[in-house]
């Protein structure tokens, strides 16, 4: 059986954690921060994880990870 490829967008934006579950960087952070509250985006700079509903899409484009 062939070897599968790596989603390369995918393996720049997911991690794997310890635990086997998949962190993302938080959105809403790159532009229009003016109107935004210093809480929010303090709040946005943690990572969090992948909804357990997108994960086995994450999985699938990270075969390896």
């Amino acid at each position: 059986m062939p070897k599968l490829k790596t989603n390369r967008g995918a393996a720049k934006r997911f991690a794997r954690t310890g635990t086997g579950k998949f962190k993302r960087a938080q959105s809403f952070k790159r532009h229009i921060l003016t109107k935004k509250s210093a809480k929010r985006k303090r709040q946005l700079r943690n990572a969090t994880l992948v909804h357990p509903s997108d994960t086995a899409g994450v999985r699938r484009m990270l075969p390896y990870a």
